[in-house]
């Protein structure tokens, strides 16, 4: 497959800048005290998120990990509701109760971040079986890291997705740690060449070329949605930030020399895109892009300080579903009224 036209370029450009702007502001956030618990953060690995998702459209569908914004946004989040979700705040894509780990939004395909480490590719194999069995030639992609590789969900995803040939795409971003161990320290081997036993498609890609990731993704895209079976995709990434943003405040020693950082910062995606679209002429476009991701950022931000907290009154809404939502509903109208548990005893009303 050939790379990307400019027009696409540009959109590939804007949509990782968008990632990276609001990352930055929102773990700045996080250190201010502006986010209730961790933030996990995808500086550095823009490329891999956008390169995916600009090959889909809504009615595909993507599972994410602990590290989910990138995916959130690349996918077509909106960025406010995902500012107001990690604020805790009504406005929330999912009214302030998931929070960082749990961005989802059904109607953009996004199943969700998951704290859960490979939390995320049974839920895809299930997509993508349902996606296959509606014959609409949708797709599933799951992304998940270099450590949730070594869970066995991964072999197992492996093995169903090329018995029944499910369009699956499962993208691993090889960020060189899990959590705080080296990649060498935990894994053997490739974990792109694990596809080959199962008869199963595996491809390494550069993480922070996002040209060559669209050019991958979007090859094994066309096999899935034509009835040709899943892939296996290792993409090599590095995260610029810490494992989640407070790890300062619990860890002992470094585990990783700040040479090694800045010499990932040197093949920072986002730049690598930009020295080819200034190489074409194009450094107007990249400045007006430039101008209207921060004006997109700084609102999506300003709103969300400003939105209210959910009520108390919500806390058991949107928690549960069918009928077992309207047992909860009714058990706590019904202490609220009576002031009693069910064990007799005298309870605070309820509050609303």
């Amino acid at each position: 497959m050939n790379g990307p036209d400019l027009q696409r370029s540009l959109q590939l450009f804007e949509r990782m800048l968008l990632i990276r702007r609001m990352e930055e502001r929102l773990g700045d956030l996080g250190k201010a005290g502006e986010l209730p618990g961790n933030v996990h953060l995808y500086i550095g690995q823009e490329a891999v998120a956008t390169g995916v998702c600009a090959h889909l459209d809504d009615s595909d569908w993507v599972a994410s990990t602990h590290r989910g914004h990138g995916h959130f946004l690349a996918k077509g989040g909106d960025p406010r509701a995902m500012a107001a979700e990690l604020m805790g705040k009504e406005t929330g894509i999912c009214h302030g109760k998931g929070g960082s780990m749990h961005v989802a939004d059904v109607s953009k395909g996004i199943l969700g971040a998951n704290g859960i480490v490979g939390g995320g590719v049974g839920l895809a194999v299930g997509a993508a079986l349902g996606a296959q069995l509606d014959g609409e030639g949708r797709v599933a992609v799951v992304f998940f890291g270099d450590g949730a590789s070594s869970q066995g969900v991964i072999s197992e995803a492996l093995n169903i997705a090329a018995l029944w040939k499910l369009p699956l795409l499962l993208v691993c971003e090889n960020n060189g740690f899990s959590q705080f161990s080296p990649y060498e320290t935990v894994n053997a081997g490739d974990i792109w060449r694990r596809a080959e036993p199962f008869g199963m498609p595996g491809a390494l890609v550069d993480g922070n070329d996002v040209h060559a990731v669209w050019r991958v993704v979007g090859e094994a895209v066309a096999r899935a949605r034509s009835g040709e079976g899943a892939t296996l995709i290792e993409a090599r990434t590095y995260r610029w930030r810490t494992h989640v943003e407070s790890e300062e405040s619990f860890l002992a020693a470094p585990y990783r020399t700040q040479e090694e950082v800045e010499s990932w910062k040197q093949r920072d995606p986002i730049s690598r895109l930009e020295e080819f679209l200034v190489s074409e002429d194009l450094e107007k476009d990249v400045a007006a892009i430039r101008a209207r991701v921060e004006g997109v950022t700084e609102s999506a931000i300003t709103d969300a300080l400003n939105d209210p907290l959910p009520p108390v009154s919500r806390a058991f809404e949107d928690m549960f579903a069918g009928s077992v939502a309207k047992i909860v509903k009714l058990e706590h109208a019904w202490r609220r009224l009576d002031g009693r548990n069910d064990d007799g005893f005298q309870v605070a009303p309820f509050p609303g």
